[in-house]
């Protein structure tokens, strides 16, 4: 039996890329899945397929992260539809492709509202179910960009390293309630991250990315943030070389330094 099997997976950020991806392996493990994002169309073709991939159940929810007020009430409703959430999958969010001096104080406030208040909004909303049962487990799909920044990522990077302190905290605090936290931090991932990516005038900058396009299939990255679930990791890393950059950072910061300001990242 597969250990998803008829477990309740709320996945934000599903209506392409990594969310779409982790949809369908859920699905095929016959999970019951709530999906969400902004984009409904999207989420019903990702819902219509999830469902021929084994998905026990598919409940469409549209959900904008940026709308902090309107996300308890959502959340109330889901709640009264499926009963309970067993793992909670926060992964949507923006990316930034801007030099700090390029990107205006708005963009700032918008990636940091979607990416990071978002997610803890919804987080929080979730968690008294969680707690009342005294079992679920929280992934947050963060980046290599929430251990260590880069380049044209300055808010990104930031919203991602908030990220990491919040939950962080969040899984110390919730040990004893049996509520397992894990966070996922991918490198380049072959989706439309770039081309969706806030400019420093906060229009999308419309074009792929050399380093994304090159990225891993988000289908196989789906595959490992499974296993890291089902073996209750608590932080994991994915990705190529770009990983090598947590590890020399932690032990040759000046090193690191010289490397990330050379790095290709676009």
């Amino acid at each position: 039996m597969s250990f998803l099997k008829n477990k309740r997976i709320w996945i934000t950020g599903a209506s392409s890329g990594i969310g779409e991806a982790l949809a369908y392996a859920c699905a095929q493990q016959e999970a019951h899945l709530i999906l969400s994002s902004r984009n409904e169309q999207e989420l019903n073709r990702v819902a219509a397929a999830a469902a021929k991939s084994g998905a026990a159940s598919v409940l469409v929810q549209v959900l904008d992260l940026a709308a902090h007020a309107s996300i308890p009430n959502i959340v109330a409703t889901v709640l009264g539809k499926v009963g309970k959430i067993d793992v909670l999958i926060n992964n949507g969010g923006i990316s930034q492709r801007s030099l700090a001096k390029d990107t205006s104080l708005e963009v700032d406030q918008r990636i940091m509202a979607i990416n990071y208040f978002g997610t803890v909004a919804l987080t929080k909303a979730v968690l008294p179910t969680m707690l009342t049962h005294q079992l679920g487990h929280i992934v947050t799909i963060t980046s290599l960009t929430g251990k260590f920044g880069s380049p044209y990522r300055s808010s990104y990077a930031a919203s991602k390293h908030a990220l990491h302190g919040f939950f962080d905290s969040l899984r110390a605090e919730l040990h004893d309630a049996h509520i397992k936290v894990t966070l996922v931090c991918p490198g380049f991932v072959r989706t439309n991250v770039s081309i969706n990516a806030l400019t420093g005038s906060g229009t999308s900058l419309g074009t792929m990315d050399e380093a994304t396009d090159k990225g891993m299939a988000p289908e196989r990255l789906a595959r490992k943030i499974l296993s890291a679930i089902e073996s209750g990791k608590e932080e994991v890393y994915f990705g190529g070389k770009e990983v090598l950059g947590v590890y020399v950072k932690r032990l040759f910061p000046s090193y690191f330094s010289k490397i990330i300001r050379k790095a290709k990242v676009r």
